[in-house]
């Protein structure tokens, strides 16, 4: 399924979820770069209270129709009615990610945690396709920010000794489709580094799907939250 397609279909689709979901609009500037971004409030969020919370990075170009893809079909059905705060920001100035767009890092991250009250103060971080890639990128700059990492597909760009270290602790969670030959191999070979670290590390090759992969939206993404809570149990060694 192409990207692209698939955020054309997230208009039906989002009526449904944001009868269930409240979502809210924020921006931030640094770095003379523009951010914007999405956030999926817990069920009767209340701004005095501490959730658990999720930085998510959306696929393709990251762009704000990306954003709109990945809080639809794999973050706004579950996060309110688990608890879970979701933060979605879009490429700024289209720069992604895990290139130029990570030079909002760490500023962006200590924004939320004055605005939002964050359990630990620290977030899980996730992402489809380059939101996967970008996820691994910035976990490994900044690990002191993040309990687990998870990949649906994604991989760690760049991977040299001291980020592969700085992955330790984390709870590394990785899917992709069967048929996403290269990125399964990618992700594959990785996943044997991390646990030749002694990293723990859950990796499941979804059958028939390709690299976006149906079996994780909808009701298939309280997956992606059950490892996350496996995480907040202390699943890192």
């Amino acid at each position: 399924m192409n990207l692209r397609l698939l955020a054309w279909g997230v208009a039906g689709a989002l009526t449904a979820q944001m009868a269930v979901a409240k979502v809210i609009d924020g921006t931030a500037t640094i770095a003379r770069m523009t951010v914007h971004y999405k956030v999926v409030l817990p069920a009767d969020y209340d701004p005095a209270q501490t959730y658990p919370a999720v930085l998510a990075f959306p696929p393709g170009s990251q762009d704000m129709s990306m954003v709109m893809t990945t809080l639809v079909e794999n973050w706004a059905g579950q996060a309110p009615q688990r608890g879970y705060l979701v933060v979605i920001p879009a490429a700024p100035n289209g720069h992604l990610f895990f290139q130029d767009g990570a030079k909002v890092f760490p500023a962006f991250l200590d924004e939320l945690l004055a605005e939002y009250k964050i359990r630990d103060r620290k977030f899980h971080i996730a992402g489809m396709s380059n939101g996967g890639r970008s996820a691994f990128f910035i976990a490994a700059s900044y690990p002191q920010y993040f309990w687990s990492v998870t990949g649906f597909p994604g991989f760690l760009p760049d991977l040299t000794p001291q980020r592969v270290s700085a992955l330790a602790g984390m709870c590394i969670n990785l899917h992709v489709g069967e048929l996403d030959t290269e990125w399964r191999r990618t992700m594959q070979e990785q996943a044997e580094v991390f646990r030749a670290k002694g990293f723990t590390v859950h990796m499941s090759v979804e059958k028939g799907q390709g690299h976006v992969m149906s079996t994780l939206m909808g009701g298939g993404a309280a997956r992606l939250f059950e490892e996350i809570e496996d995480a907040r149990q202390g699943c890192a060694k």
